[in-house]
């Protein structure tokens, strides 16, 4: 075996995962050495950023060297933002920086989705062709890298985000540049949470990288408990609900009831927000034991009474992210820009190129876009809710892209935009949204848990085929007689789905006494906790691996 292939299997090999041993063992003396150096917080930072390439490299290999690539870029850009006070050159360069992350995210990204789109546009039959590894290749006489595929590097769509937010908030005056390129480095690569989040702000994030290591008895108590909360919203929750019954259901949708395909998508909520969420309390409490604060993520996602609501509690790094880079420099809630009409023109030519040879849609297309137009050029307000409007729902299609280089991805942000303003305007007609009664909150709770449920089959089908065989079962063959058949059958995995959710949709004040009882526990009985939940995991561990979901974004 040669050299090359020696560094890819090593890299492939016990891969360090939040669920796996090795990952355990990896911390276990990357804290201990840290230990040793956190007082000095150069070499604590330059440690930290060692130790996070390592954990990339063992996640990703060789893809490290684009990690490395936007942290050199980044940093030389930055500290160039911020010396000159030539507005014109500020602007040329934080452009740049935002073309540069965005050209390499879409290259890995967005390739086959360009390629697919472009073919069913046109009708032509283009193939992806990796010129990286072409160029790789060049520099030896045997093809080391498959020329014909481009495979998506671990984490690139958050570290990417990371990277864009120094750029900006340098160019926005919040922020001072880093002095060293590996106190940079350690704020790009932060291993907790560099590959599924949460999404750091430079603003937050940055100025932490200087102070020293202070860790109290608190944030001891809060990280770990953290730790043990996401593993088991992730191993006992989305992995054994995903192995016994999801998996199944959503890779032959055909093969089962219109009733089970509807419980599979009410346990798919449970299992991506176990997931994600697991992923993510690891990550902080990671965090929280080495000194440094992450933002919290999600906040009670399914307690949500609205659309809009919902996109504040869940995943809320990405919302505020694309609140404050992309929806407020479109206009927000006040203007439109010229970024947003020509994204909107985009789009629509794109619609009008895949509908041509459908002249009533063509027709009804180009009759709305014009009336629009006309009624907002004569009317002010109407102009002011129309830019708005096109605005949220631009972020919300940009958001659902984000999150996978398909079309059903746009399709599930553009429902998610829908819903928030339906919400928008039928909150001003509602009878009920002045009402605070337990009823009515619960109503609203459902209808929004509905209808966020449904929508995420765009989410997780797999192909816009599987998605209509969804459809079709659902519609056509939902067998409610087998019902009880089914819940039988099943009955462990619901009986875990029941128990989720009541722990989730528990009041705030009952998980905080929980915590609380956990914080003032002898040091004895906290090891005993972690030892049981610990043992409890990897006794419903299954050899069937199941990734973090988030990882493929």
């Amino acid at each position: 075996m040669n050299r090359l292939q020696d560094i890819f299997a090593f890299s492939e090999a016990y891969p360090l995962i939040f669920t796996q041993v090795n990952f355990w063992i990896f911390f276990a003396i990357a804290y201990f050495i840290f230990a040793l150096v956190y007082k000095k917080v150069p070499l604590r930072n330059s440690y930290l950023f060692l130790i996070s390439l390592f954990f990339y490299y063992k996640t990703s290999g060789l893809f490290i060297g684009i990690l490395l690539f936007s942290t050199v870029v980044d940093f030389v850009i930055g500290r160039n933002i911020y010396k000159t006070e030539h507005q014109a050159k500020r602007y040329f360069l934080v452009t740049l920086s935002v073309f540069i992350n965005l050209l390499v995210l879409c290259y890995f990204k967005y390739a086959y989705f360009f390629k697919d789109s472009f073919n069913l546009l046109f009708d032509t039959n283009h193939q992806v062709v990796n010129w990286l590894a072409k160029w790789g290749n060049s520099f030896s006489d045997q093809s080391y890298f498959s020329v014909d595929k481009i495979i998506l590097p671990v984490g690139i769509s958050f570290y990417t985000f990371q990277t864009i937010s120094y750029s900006v908030d340098i160019f926005r005056r919040k922020l001072k540049p880093l002095d060293s390129i590996l106190d940079f480095g350690f704020y790009v690569s932060f291993f907790p949470q560099l590959v599924a989040g949460p999404i750091v702000r430079a603003e937050s994030f940055v100025p932490q990288i200087s102070k020293p290591t202070i860790l109290t008895k608190a944030d001891f108590d809060a990280g770990t408990f953290l730790i043990l909360k996401g593993l088991i919203k992730k191993m006992l929750f989305a992995d054994f609900i995903a192995m016994h019954f999801l998996d199944s259901v959503f890779d032959a949708p055909e093969m089962y009831s219109g009733f089970t395909n509807i419980m599979a998508m009410i346990g798919y909520s449970l299992q991506i927000y176990g997931d994600f969420s697991g992923y993510t309390d690891i990550a902080i409490g990671l965090a929280l034991l080495m000194g440094f604060k992450l933002p919290v993520n999600f906040n009670s996602p399914y307690k949500a009474t609205n659309a809009g609501d919902f996109w504040k509690r869940w995943h809320m790094s990405l919302s505020t992210w694309l609140r404050d880079y992309l929806y407020i420099p479109l206009g927000g809630n006040r203007k439109g820009s010229s970024g947003s009409y020509i994204i909107l023109g985009l789009m629509l030519l794109v619609l009008l190129i895949a509908f041509r040879s459908n002249f009533f849609l063509i027709s009804i297309i180009l009759i709305v876009s014009i009336g629009i137009f006309i009624a907002g050029f004569y009317n002010s307000s109407v102009k002011n809710r129309i830019n708005t409007n096109i605005n949220l729902m631009l972020t919300m299609l940009i958001g659902g892209l984000w999150h996978g280089a398909s079309w059903k991805f746009v399709i599930w942000g553009g429902l998610n935009g829908l819903g928030i303003l339906v919400y928008k305007y039928w909150r001003k007609i509602s009878p009920y949204e002045l009402k605070n009664q337990w009823y009515v909150r619960c109503w609203k709770i459902g209808i929004t848990f509905l209808f966020i449920t449904f929508t995420r089959i765009y989410f997780r089908g797999e192909t816009m085929e599987h998605i209509s065989k969804w459809y079709f079962q659902v519609w056509n063959r939902f067998d409610l007689q087998s019902a009880l058949d089914i819940l039988t059958h099943y009955q462990a995995v619901f009986w875990v789905m029941l128990l989720g959710y009541i722990t989730h949709w528990l009041p705030q004040t009952t998980k905080n006494v929980m915590e609380s009882l956990y914080s003032n526990s002898p040091a004895f009985i906290k090891v005993i906790f972690a030892a049981v939940i610990g043992l409890l995991c990897y006794q419903a561990f299954s050899s069937d691996f199941q990734p973090f979901i988030y990882f493929q974004f």
